[in-house]
């Protein structure tokens, strides 16, 4: 099991520090990542000259179109040993076909290392029984039956979501269709709740407000829930905590690329506030029609991801979600995001079931 204390070490990082480590490592000219190295000739300026976090504006909007084509092992420096082993994980393929990316397996460790930072500090115990009922196979997400089964000594139960077919079928106009896809999942959750001793649920928003709405009791019942996605409403999280009575409901923000740990509701403010798993991911709220000009704490905007992982480097990602920019304070050393939604819903690129 991973050292504890790792997240402690991360959280102590200096980002301008970190960003020169990882700079350098992917475009060393003997160990680098094939593709930076392959980009370098035609950037404007030396990469190995970047001493500041802030200075990566320079480069452009990393283009997504390449993750859809490219071979995702080239964006791996030829400092990891050869053959490369191990998963290709696949975005949900909302506006196109998939982004792919490679993990190493110091990039699987950072995130369950985070996603249990987030259990100890929302209140779920170790040790327990959890139904994960969110997409798997190619989908990133589902690696949390690992994170939940090895990193939290637990016991998970699966139901397995095809976010991609839902997708299509919204997208189609079959929303019937939708409605009956949307019911198999839920009849699926509903056998394992109701015949098996589940005390946790890890689901996406959209789908465990089905659950509250079909079977409050069976909801109600549980001893906690963990929701992944980008369609929750402060409304939302109200409702959840309500039929929940006081067991925890922990929040999780992400994709692919990176993701960001839930951090309490403010009720105060009614924000929903989430810190990125620092500093191999940070996140930045940008004017929507000037990324690089980060807005003023408490305004909207475009979310900005950057990847600092040293087996992965993507600056500057223009997600498709829109947020508050969150000052955490002495809480953590880089920018949070509040009031995650999406940029714009349509039906030529919905959001299913996250």
């Amino acid at each position: 099991m991973p050292h504890p204390t790792l997240t402690d070490d991360w959280l102590a990082q200096d980002i301008d520090a970190w960003t020169r480590r990882v700079v350098r490592r992917h475009f060393d000219p003997e160990d680098g990542s094939p593709y930076w190295l392959a980009r370098a000739g035609e950037l404007p300026f030396d990469p190995r000259d970047i001493t500041r976090y802030d200075e990566l504006v320079e480069f452009d909007a990393f283009p997504l179109e390449l993750l859809r084509t490219a071979d995702p092992t080239t964006l791996v420096p030829q400092a990891v040993p050869r053959p490369l082993t191990g998963r290709i994980w696949e975005s949900g393929g909302t506006t196109g076909t998939p982004c792919r990316v490679y993990y190493t397996e110091d990039m699987l460790v950072h995130r369950g290392v985070w996603r249990r930072w987030s259990f100890l500090a929302e209140g779920f115990e170790p040790r327990r029984r959890w139904l994960h009922a969110a997409p798997t196979g190619p989908h990133l997400i589902g690696n949390g039956c690992w994170e939940i089964s090895e990193l939290y000594a637990s016991v998970v139960y699966g139901v397995d979501m095809d976010p991609r077919w839902i997708k299509r079928l919204i997208r189609a106009g079959r929303l019937a269709d939708a409605g009956a896809y949307t019911d198999h999942l839920l009849e699926q959750i509903t056998d394992v709740l109701t015949t098996q001793r589940v005390d946790y649920l890890n689901t996406t928003p959209a789908l465990f407000q089905v659950l509250v709405r079909r079977r409050p009791e069976l909801a109600a019942a549980l001893a906690g829930v963990r929701l992944s996605g980008t369609q929750i409403s402060p409304a939302m999280y109200r409702e959840f905590a309500g039929i929940l009575g006081g067991a925890p409901c922990g929040l999780s923000y992400g994709n692919t690329f990176g993701n960001a740990a839930g951090l309490p509701y403010e009720p105060d403010h009614d924000l929903l506030p989430y810190a990125p798993n620092y500093p191999q991911v940070t996140m930045a709220v940008v004017d929507k029609t000037d990324w690089r000009r980060t807005v003023g704490y408490g305004e909207g905007g475009q979310v900005r991801l950057t990847v600092l992982h040293d087996d992965l480097f993507l600056p500057n990602v223009l997600e498709r979600d829109q947020a508050v920019r969150y000052d955490a304070g002495d809480r953590w050393p880089s920018d949070g995001v509040a009031n995650v939604r999406p940029l714009q819903i349509a039906q030529s690129a919905p959001e299913g079931l996250y």
